[in-house]
């Protein structure tokens, strides 16, 4: 956990312990899908599996990202801060 909080400083803060891989951060993120794939979990159970050349954008929403296979996948993101505006 600490090469993980070293290498991605904010965001091991940001899981939930009582659920593995769930986290929510405060920042828009795109990400498109590389090499293998993966499934985006999303806050009401759905599941949105992904494929190489596949986009996504959160906006600060509850998600995980589950590999179901046996191959890595690798994902380019893009992680831009944002403040979070209660409604």
């Amino acid at each position: 956990m600490e090469k993980f909080a070293k290498g991605a400083p904010g965001l091991a803060e940001a899981m939930e312990p009582d659920n593995p891989g769930m986290h929510t951060t405060d920042t828009i993120d795109y990400g498109i899908i590389i090499d293998g794939e993966v499934y985006l979990e999303l806050d009401d159970g759905a599941e949105v599996h992904l494929e190489p050349g596949d986009c996504v954008a959160q906006d600060g929403t509850r998600h995980a990202w589950r590999n179901r296979g046996s191959e890595p996948c690798a994902i380019a993101f893009v992680m831009i801060g944002a403040e979070r505006v209660s409604k």
